[in-house]
């Protein structure tokens, strides 16, 4: 089955202690589209401007990225510029200019309307329901946010999430939304507003998973050289929706939802090994299972008597 990913095309800026890289592919679509692609075909819905590279649409095509939802529009293309500390878990926007982004209305093709899986990747809750409104009925319906939505947006966002089936957020994210600091009360609190499921997500910590009546939680892939965490997020959730879809079978459970959270750690894990989309452009299936296979050996225990 194919996902249906909406959200940010952007062209990136980004800084660290020991290299800079400017206008390279970003956005939170564009990093989504791309985790999910390894495991099933992805409809993609953005909007670019006129001095977006046609290179980029050919990238797509060629890992199966259907991008006739990408709007062409005049002007410049959304752009972000960013810096990071030298520990590369601070960051400091320096600069964001929305461009052809500011005006953004995700309109759906007809052929993308009946898709059973949908990521809502990180924009406006209140776009994220307009897409919503324009689907036929979607199987599993998977949602991000951020904390600028949680603070500026609330009430859209508490709108949407009885429509959604999972809702992903990063830890400090869960805890500005329920006021706990405690992140096992904050996800079970948060399912009750609305979502099936609910994953949070900690960075180089792993993440958890909060059902009607079960817990996970797994840890991260362990790393000696990280280069850039831009879209780490994105492409955890693009990687656990993408997964989702292509099982086939259209039923979700929490096992496989579990299975979901590795992969898309997996593929976090080979994102920030390169700047921007480098590492992905070149990443194997081959190599996904490979870690996949070592997650599970580093997961495991016995207890010794």
């Amino acid at each position: 089955m194919s996902v249906l990913v909406v959200g940010s095309i952007a062209l990136d800026t980004v800084k660290t202690p020991v290299e800079e890289h400017t206008d390279q592919l970003g956005g939170s679509a564009s990093y989504a589209a791309l985790g999910a692609s390894f495991f099933t075909p992805v409809q993609l819905v953005g909007v670019v401007g006129d001095d977006f590279p046609e290179s980029e649409f050919d990238f797509w095509k060629s890992h199966q990225i259907d991008a006739s939802g990408v709007q062409r529009a005049e002007g410049k293309t959304f752009r972000w510029s960013g810096e990071y500390a030298w520990d590369l878990n601070t960051r400091e926007t320096k600069s964001v200019a929305l461009n052809v982004f500011e005006n953004f209305e995700p309109a759906l093709p007809a052929n993308f309307r009946e898709t059973a899986f949908v990521l809502l990747a990180n924009i406006a809750p209140s776009l994220q329901s307009h897409v919503l409104d324009q689907m036929k009925r979607p199987h599993f319906v998977v949602a991000d946010t951020m904390d600028l939505w949680i603070e500026t947006t609330r009430k859209d966002l508490d709108a949407l999430l009885p429509r959604i089936d999972l809702l992903i957020l990063n830890d400090s994210e869960a805890r500005q939304m329920t006021n706990n600091t405690s992140l096992i009360r904050a996800g079970r609190e948060i399912r009750r507003m609305g979502p099936k499921y609910v994953a949070v997500k900690k960075g180089e910590h792993g993440a958890l998973l909060f059902g009607p009546d079960d817990f996970f939680s797994c840890g991260a892939y362990p790393l000696e050289d990280i280069h850039d965490p831009t879209g780490a997020g994105d492409t955890f959730a693009g990687g656990v929706a993408g997964y989702l879809a292509g099982k086939g079978d259209g039923e979700v459970d929490f096992r496989q939802l579990r299975r979901a959270l590795i992969y898309g750690s997996v593929l976090a894990s080979f994102n920030v090994e390169a700047f921007s989309m480098d590492r992905m452009r070149s990443l194997t299936n081959d190599e996904i299972e490979e870690r996949y296979e070592m997650f599970k050996l580093m997961s495991q225990f016995e207890v010794l008597e």
